[in-house]
């Protein structure tokens, strides 16, 4: 009679693996993989450590002005001695307090409404989008108690921040409405949303900046005086919202005609189809192109330095002109660089953290 030996159950084999391994799997898989390796590693390491070097270990970082820059690397005394004009322009040293209570609500209101499972969400968004504008322009022009600041002395990353901000907000719902305006069958509201996106998307964004700095004041009244930080606003919504329809109207076309027709079959009418069915299903399918939409808008800001606004960029040029600091635009470049990428890549990332969330794609 056989007798059967019970075989011990074993774990499965872990598919970790060192970096050891990782490196022979990845990088020396073949001979050819080898040498490729080393030939990047030879074109790429020695630049990098020099950069390295220049950036962190031969820069100065200690002192108030130029004759502390003698390490021989970057000289990022420049960057702390003018900081705070990089954040605030121009605006009164005494008065940025009022600066930082706006960076602080719209932090808190973005991170309300960023994160998935918080109490009170619809609050933020109430907040947000009804109250937080009004309080903002109290705070950062005054009235009402406080001492006005005229918007000429608005500058560096407070500029534009608020030129991107109150840009993406607006252009968004006007983009919504006129790719539905584009899609409609009366023919009147048809014709006049194609004009208008076809129109603005034509014309160069610096263009439409210099339009509405310079010609924008000829036709309006000699008692009329609009400022120009507001008529640089109203250019980028408009020139943004032409952008922004294009890509809602692709997302709207990507839906395939049973949802309309499930829609319809509903009882919805076709506000209520569009705000329950249609929207949230063609904002989602779209959500890549809006981000990257909102980080072209981001970058473009800089060319209001065309009209005299000082944001970020401007500001790091005007540094530049101060004779006590001439020589240092690589430092103030790669500092205003720096900015723009940290905001950019945050809005990148959040972007793929959200299609992961609301599975886009149809995912499975």
């Amino acid at each position: 009679m056989a007798v059967y030996e019970m075989i011990p159950a074993s774990e499965a084999p872990s598919r970790q693996q060192g970096w050891l391994s990782w490196v022979r799997n990845k990088l020396f898989s073949t001979p050819l993989n080898g040498v490729m390796t080393l030939v990047l590693l030879c074109a790429v390491v020695p630049p990098l450590w020099s950069a390295i070097e220049w950036l962190f270990i031969q820069a100065s970082w200690q002192g108030e002005t130029r004759d502390a820059c003698v390490a021989g690397g970057a000289c990022w005394v420049f960057i702390k001695v003018r900081f705070a004009q990089f954040i605030y322009g121009f605006y009164p040293e005494d008065l940025r307090w009022r600066v930082d209570i706006v960076f602080a609500l719209t932090a808190l209101h973005l991170m309300g409404l960023m994160i998935r499972r918080i109490p009170g969400k619809r609050f933020f968004a109430i907040s947000f989008f009804g109250l937080f504008p009004f309080v903002a322009y109290w705070l950062l022009y005054g009235g009402m108690g406080l001492t006005v600041v005229e918007t000429h002395f608005w500058g560096g990353l407070m500029l534009t921040l608020v030129l991107a901000i109150v840009g993406i907000v607006a252009a968004l719902p006007i983009g919504i409405l006129l790719a539905l305006g584009r899609r409609s069958s009366m023919p009147v509201i048809n014709s006049l949303c194609v004009v208008f996106i076809e129109f603005w998307r034509a014309v160069p964004l610096i263009t439409v900046l210099f339009m509405a700095s310079v010609m924008l004041p000829l036709f309006l009244s000699a008692q009329v005086e609009m400022d120009k930080l507001l008529r640089a606003l109203i250019g980028i919504i408009l020139f943004q919202s032409a952008y922004m329809a294009e890509v809602i109207r692709g997302g709207l076309q990507a839906i395939p005609k049973g949802q309309y027709e499930a829609a319809q079959s509903l009882g919805l009418s076709y506000w209520r189809s569009m705000a329950l069915v249609i929207l949230p299903q063609a904002l989602k399918i779209t959500i890549p192109s809006i981000v990257n939409t909102f980080i072209s808008l981001f970058k473009d800001t800089s060319l209001v330095t065309i009209i005299g606004l000082f944001d970020l960029l401007a500001v790091g040029k005007a540094g530049l002109a101060d004779p006590n600091w001439l020589g240092y635009s690589v430092e103030a470049y790669t500092f205003i660089a720096l900015m723009f990428w940290i905001f950019c890549f945050g809005m990148s990332r959040y972007s793929q953290h959200l299609e992961r969330q609301l599975h886009t794609g149809h995912k499975h």
